[in-house]
């Protein structure tokens, strides 16, 4: 299948969303929702289903992407892009879409959106697959963005030497980082915008890197995707996603939702502790740590894929009797 089954433009207050379908049409109703913030949505998620038995959506992020218009731009309204409103642009699309209940999958940044959205509208969740677990939290951020350098320094310090060479008023240590980068990325001046994309593509490069199966890519440099890519990882982690109160102090809100976590024991990019301190306080959820593995890899996504089968077997009598 080299073609979604339907797709479109979901028009929300001035902003236009893309969404995706793939697969069984009468299937079980699953979501995918993308890293980033502010990432791509590429066609391999839909390879992780089983497509005669579910009905695959995958959407991507408002600002991004093919959603229009993209951050950076200067018809996009920046502050019109919260994890609030991303929470309503999805739960938008499944009343579009018609679906009761869905599946929901999450990576990486796609997984804090899966767990705020899954808070918000626990009635709609029939189950979560995450990958690469992360909550966006304010620990998880000041690790990514400065402890980091503990591991990656000759990164950390070319990226914060940019900073310092492009904002004079910024002093390492004395002020986050990322709160500076994210400024940078709301200039006006397109040229800085997209040389500080580059600069911030180059270290997050470097910490997603590390047993991950893969070499180190750049998400981008072709500045419509480098862009708005920059300019909302910045937006929301300088903002620790918007959350309040963090996502762990509200997984009472998910203990019965059934769930697995998969994770890489090498991640540098998000350490193992937060899907642990997740797996603690939700007693529906299976912990699956890939120890060779770090931000993604070959054997992270075969467990995605089975724990995906797994979910089709619990839920698809559900839709039968739907039906």
């Amino acid at each position: 299948m080299d073609a979604p089954t339907s797709s479109g433009l979901l028009d929300l207050d001035g902003q236009s969303v893309y969404w995706e379908e793939w697969g069984n049409p009468e299937g079980v109703p699953a979501l995918y929702l993308h890293g980033g913030p502010g990432s791509v949505l590429r066609s391999g998620y839909r390879q992780r289903f089983d497509l005669d038995r579910f009905r695959v959506v995958g959407m991507q992020q408002r600002g991004a992407g093919r959603s229009v218009p993209l951050a950076g731009e200067p018809g996009h309204d920046l502050g019109a892009n919260t994890t609030q409103r991303l929470i309503a642009d999805i739960e938008a699309l499944r009343g579009h879409l018609g679906i009761e209940r869905w599946l929901l999958n999450g990576v990486s940044w796609g997984a804090t959106l899966t767990l705020a959205y899954a808070q918000a509208h626990r009635d709609r969740v029939a189950g979560i697959v995450l990958m690469a677990v992360t909550t966006t939290s304010a620990e998880e951020v000041h690790w990514i963005t400065e402890g980091c350098q503990m591991l990656y320094p000759e990164a950390w310090d070319e990226l914060a030497t940019w900073a310092e060479q492009h904002h004079p008023g910024y002093l390492r240590g004395k002020a986050p980082l990322v709160a500076v980068m994210a400024e940078v990325m709301r200039s006006s001046d397109r040229e800085q915008q997209i040389e500080a994309a580059r600069a911030w593509g180059r270290w997050e490069d470097w910490h997603t890197s590390i047993g991950s199966g893969y070499a180190a890519e750049l998400e981008t440099t072709e500045p419509d995707v480098a862009v708005p890519f920059a300019t909302l990882v910045t937006h929301y982690w300088s903002h620790h996603a918007f959350l309040e109160p963090p996502i762990l102090d509200r997984m009472n809100l998910l203990r019965d939702v059934p769930s697995v976590l998969i994770h890489g024991r090498k991640d540098v990019s998000g350490p193992a502790v937060t899907p642990w301190l997740l797996h603690r306080r939700w007693p529906a959820s299976e912990l699956v740590i890939v120890e060779q593995e770090g931000h993604g890899g070959p054997q992270m996504v075969d467990a995605w894929s089975r724990a995906n089968a797994a979910m089709a077997e619990r839920l698809q009598p559900q839709t039968d009797r739907s039906a």
